[in-house]
């Protein structure tokens, strides 16, 4: 399946903005999120075709997952 991974901020150091990637049916977030090496303490919000959701979920053909890391600052 095709899903289009975006990544913000932080997240986009030595990765990429946006890229269209394959995963296997039954792939879900957490499976993402570790290919790419991201550390799940470091999560803000996790969206899927605009819609909050957690890394348990799973991600279907078409889909658009937006990761945003915790924001941090005063």
């Amino acid at each position: 399946m095709l899903v289009n991974v975006k990544l913000y901020a932080s997240f986009r150091t030595d990765r990429f903005a946006m890229e269209s990637r394959h995963y296997p049916s039954e792939t879900t977030i957490r499976d993402v999120v570790h290919e790419l090496s991201l550390q799940e303490d470091e999560l803000g919000t996790i969206l899927v075709n605009t819609r909050r959701a957690g890394l348990h979920a799973h991600l279907a053909d078409g889909d658009t997952l937006a990761l945003f890391p915790v924001l941090s600052g005063g």
